[in-house]
């Protein structure tokens, strides 16, 4: 068990040192692209996804589940050592997910709280109030000036029926 949480701690770091060295540059990643791809359907020179940088879950947990295959298909053959255990196999995908979606976490939080960022949600936020506030001014004048029109002059005449005298009229009333 001990063994099992060491191998999760670090394969947390792993994930960690991982996905922020993939931020930084994704040259693996193009070049194996280059190798796989046709002119065509190549990424082109701008893109920044990566084996675990801006992939989702699953392709994610693909390219970490065949790393460590291949790094235990190494240990195996490699060395005399016959340690590669099913739960460390998979305690160090885990962790190792684990830490890509930290350092996401973190280096998103850091992007987001850029000066620059913080200004522009503060100046859509000052246009929705002032929108909202127009609005709100819209709405209370034009239910002031309805009410203002529907006054009856007190002077003018008064020439409605009264239901029953319209009934008597359409007679239905005798």
């Amino acid at each position: 068990m001990t063994l099992e949480i060491i191998i999760f701690i670090l394969a947390i770091l792993f994930g960690i040192i991982l996905y922020w060295s993939e931020s930084k540059s994704n040259r693996i990643y193009k070049f194996i692209n280059r190798l796989t791809h046709n002119e065509e359907l190549q990424m082109k020179a701008g893109n920044r996804k990566g084996f675990v940088h801006k992939q989702p879950f699953l392709m994610r947990l693909v390219y970490v589940t065949l790393l460590f295959v291949i790094a235990g298909v190494i240990v195996q053959f490699v060395t005399p050592i016959n340690a590669f255990y099913v739960q460390y196999f998979a305690s160090a995908i885990v962790g190792t997910l684990i830490g890509t979606y930290l350092a996401s976490a973190v280096l998103f939080a850091k992007e987001s709280t850029s000066k620059e960022t913080l200004e522009k949600t503060f100046e859509k936020g000052k246009t929705a109030v002032e929108d909202f506030t127009e609005d709100l001014k819209d709405r209370f004048e034009k239910e002031e000036a309805p009410e203002a029109e529907l006054k009856p002059d007190p002077n003018a005449p008064t020439n409605k029926k009264s239901a029953r005298d319209r009934f008597k009229d359409k007679g239905m009333i005798k």
